[in-house]
């Protein structure tokens, strides 16, 4: 074997390979880093402050630390919240603090922390000081909201900016960059038919699509043209890993979604986010509440059924799990988004715990208190009481609310079949108490 064969064996992966190293090659995120942007201002001052970049995987975070570090020629340092404890926190920082103390570079030492919502308070704190004194130039990575993950004095000391995944457009050109000044691939018969396939396994990710590639062009004999297209990306992959956290923020992101197409009635997009959901693995007993909740603030009294239906699929899911628990939530979504729909219920007790809140313990009226014992008649507890059902339609008008709240109306019919029929009842009872 010679040293060429040698040398091709070693290469390290491609999505290394093509790692960019100065702004220019950079794709991606151009609202933080295009032209008069925020990190591209911040980048050209040589002026770095503390950040935390909070992103999907692969869209760019260490490789914007990275190029950062190497366009201000600041010491860079990285850490693995994953590895990383209060102990190697505090020998980093007495390293950076020795950078300075020498002037060895032209920028602050860079502390660029991974995972760093991993860290736990402790290893949070032990950074405090370094940020605050300038020692350091902290540059954190998440995947996870940090405003959930990190404390509150780094995140007032570190400001947040936000990664996306990338689009379609910029997934061609990492796919274009790539075929034509890849080492390997620049060498290969690459031949680019379709690219539906691809982009959508890749999923905004830049580190998954050139790791495509590189499975796409090592399964193909040399001398034989690597193809991309539909059909072979789908068959090489399987399957695509799905993103979905069920601990992280993408749990909250979906199930946020889903609700929101209920409460909408569109049972295709509620369908779809309950796949997702099923798909990445959420506990079908919270899907399950999350639809008796609904049931009951969303559907209400338009349909009372529907809170029926929602308890009956919560006591189905735990009596046969999954996969089969995926029809009954999947009738229980549907029905629920294509059901009338009424919050007057949800607005009524809000509204009347909000007065309950501002005017306290209001006396009872007399006539409805209970009346157990003697001493309690006699002071006129229960005393002219009408029972309804003694009078025609089991109805009478008397007062029920404390006297400081007559008149008061807390329940609010919404306008649909079942409640109409409720406001109706209610005007011929009431009058114009309603």
């Amino acid at each position: 074997m010679d040293n060429e064969d040698i040398n091709t064996k070693i290469l390290p992966p491609l999505a290394e390979r093509l790692r960019p190293r100065t702004l220019d090659d950079y794709i991606g995120q151009t609202h933080l880093v295009g032209p008069d942007k925020v990190l591209r201002r911040m980048i050209d001052s040589g002026n770095v402050a503390s950040f935390i970049l909070w992103g999907p995987p692969g869209v760019g975070k260490t490789t914007l630390a990275r190029i950062i570090a190497n366009t201000t020629e600041s010491p860079f340092y990285t850490l693995s919240a994953v590895t990383a404890g209060v102990k190697d926190v505090r020998e980093v920082i007495e390293r950076c603090r020795n950078d300075i103390r020498g002037m060895f570079t032209k920028g602050r030492p860079i502390l660029f922390i991974d995972e760093i919502h991993r860290f736990s308070k402790s290893q949070q704190d032990s950074l405090l000081g370094a940020v605050e004194s300038g020692i350091v130039t902290l540059i954190g990575a998440t995947t996870e909201n940090p405003s959930f993950e990190v404390i509150r004095p780094l995140l007032s000391r570190a400001q947040v900016y936000t990664l996306r995944p990338l689009e379609a457009p910029e997934l061609q050109r990492l796919l274009d960059h790539a075929v034509a000044h890849d080492e390997v691939l620049s060498k290969r018969d690459v031949q680019v038919r379709e690219t539906t396939a691809l982009f959508r396994f890749a999923g905004g990710d830049a580190r998954k699509l050139l790791n495509i590639l590189d499975l796409l062009e090592q399964s193909v004999g040399a001398g034989q043209p690597v193809v991309i297209d539909d059909a072979t990306v789908t068959e090489r992959l399987q399957e695509n890993p799905s993103a979905y956290d069920k601990n992280g923020e993408m749990h909250y992101d979906i199930i946020s979604a889903f609700i929101k197409s209920v409460r909408g009635s569109d049972p295709d997009a509620a369908i779809y986010w309950l796949a997702r959901m099923i798909a990445g693995g959420e506990d079908p007993e919270f899907i399950a509440r999350r639809l008796a909740i609904l049931a009951a603030e969303d559907i209400g009294l338009a349909n009372p059924n529907a809170l029926l239906l929602a308890n009956t699929v919560y006591d189905v899911i735990k009596k046969i799990g999954m996969p089969e628990g995926r029809i009954p939530l999947a009738e229980c979504t549907i029905y629920l988004a294509t059901s009338a729909k009424s919050n007057s219920a949800y607005i009524a007790i809000n509204s009347a715990l909000a007065n309950v809140a501002q005017t306290g313990d209001l006396p009872v009226p007399l006539h409805i208190r209970n009346a157990p014992t003697s001493l309690m008649k006699d002071m006129g507890y229960g005393a002219d009481y009408k029972y309804a059902h003694d009078y025609p339609g089991n109805f009478v008008v008397q007062q029920y609310l404390p006297d400081a709240l007559q008149g008061t109306r807390f329940w609010n019919p919404c306008s649909n079949p079942a409640e109409d029929r409720l406001a109706q009842l209610q005007q011929s009872r009431w009058g114009k108490k309603q």
